[in-house]
């Protein structure tokens, strides 16, 4: 039986660059190499996409895009080619693909870009389509989408580029009608680059103005000190979630901005809970999934108040693959060891490509 052909897309120009590379040779380290036959994209940090031949080591120290049997390649938006075309000496040849696992992270790649690509080429593709991945980078349509479901997130205003002229106004409202501190962040950022925290008006207007720099839209939320909960969250029409995990710093520090689990960190799974509040967030997890039209895979980030009040913060549609990212860990606390979960997440691509 011939294997499946699956491409992993690696790389990228957002800021997340060498987190992608990381995830993409875990991946393909860990991919069945009984029934798929693994072909290689990369994108530079300038852009360029190449095909590339080589080793997962490559790929993980960077080293790949010096490999000189790297070639020009760009996948086709022709649904009559479904496929890559590589370009070498001004010689084109076609690489059907039955599959794709992008694992691009942040702007360009976890935005809805190269997922509007794939749906053009008509290949089936790993994770969110182009609406779900862009609602969810954009934390204002995310906040939006949520309020309208009434799934809970800190409380949160907006400040678009049209309102500039009236900033330091607009960011007197804010204070008056949030209270200090706060959370200024890009509205479209895959990173903390951009986002920090105010706790006066100066702080406010200066925070605006570097969140402003990365992006055209800013979201302003009331600062939330809680336990970081992360939820994985897998399928297509009866999605479920796993236990859920919670990120813990051994040395006693506090930043609401980071969900990384960083060194002097931990992720305990499960999370310290009653039943009831694990299953309460599982669910919660489950319904913000749903409502933003997320397919394939996610993590899910929650605080949970000292009051006990639950509070989404993010959904990532582009969710690192490492043995040691979060959600791999959730899942492999399901028995979704990596290579399966690898496995699963193809088939059902394939599965309900439509």
């Amino acid at each position: 039986m011939a294997k499946t052909r699956a491409a992993v897309i690696f790389g990228g120009t957002s800021k997340e660059h060498s987190l992608s590379l990381a995830s993409a040779a875990e991946v393909i380290r860990n991919i069945p190499s009984d029934k798929y036959e693994v072909i290689c994209i990369g994108i530079t940090k300038k852009g360029r996409w190449l095909y590339f031949p080589g080793s997962p080591d490559e790929i993980a120290s960077g080293e790949w895009e010096l490999d000189p049997d790297c070639t020009s390649a760009i996948i086709s938006p022709d649904p009559i080619h479904r496929g890559i075309i590589t370009i070498e000496n001004g010689e084109t040849s076609l690489k059907k693909i039955d599959v794709a696992f992008p694992l691009l992270q942040g702007k360009k790649g976890a935005d809805g870009d190269i997922q509007g690509l794939l749906d053009l080429s008509g290949i089936p593709y790993v994770g969110c389509g182009l609406l779900a991945a862009a609602s969810c980078m954009d934390k204002s349509h995310t906040h939006m989408v949520l309020d309208d479901y009434g799934i809970k997130t800190a409380q949160w205003q907006l400040i678009t580029q049209r309102e500039l002229s009236r900033m330091n106004e607009r960011c007197q409202e804010i204070a008056e009608k949030l209270g200090f501190p706060l959370i200024v962040k890009p509205a479209n950022s895959g990173s903390s680059e951009g986002t920090s925290i105010a706790e006066d008006i100066s702080q406010l207007e200066a925070a605006v103005k570097l969140a402003f720099s990365n992006d055209n839209k800013v979201v302003v939320e009331k600062y939330v000190c809680g336990r970081k909960l992360e939820a994985a969250v897998f399928g297509y029409d009866t999605p479920f979630s796993s236990y859920i995990g919670e990120i813990v710093s051994e040395n006693g520090s506090y930043d609401p901005t980071d969900f990384s689990v960083s060194s002097g960190d931990s992720l305990v799974i499960p999370a310290d809970l009653s039943k009831d509040v694990q299953n309460m967030i599982r669910e919660t997890a489950v319904a913000a999934y749903k409502a933003l039209g997320c397919k394939g895979y996610a993590r899910v980030d929650f605080f949970l108040t000292d009051g006990g009040e639950l509070l989404l913060n993010k959904i990532g549609t582009s969710p690192g693959m490492r043995k040691t990212s979060v959600y791999p860990k959730l899942m492999e606390h399901l028995g979704m060891k990596l290579s399966y979960l690898i496995d699963k997440l193809l088939e059902q691509a394939i599965e309900n490509n439509i």
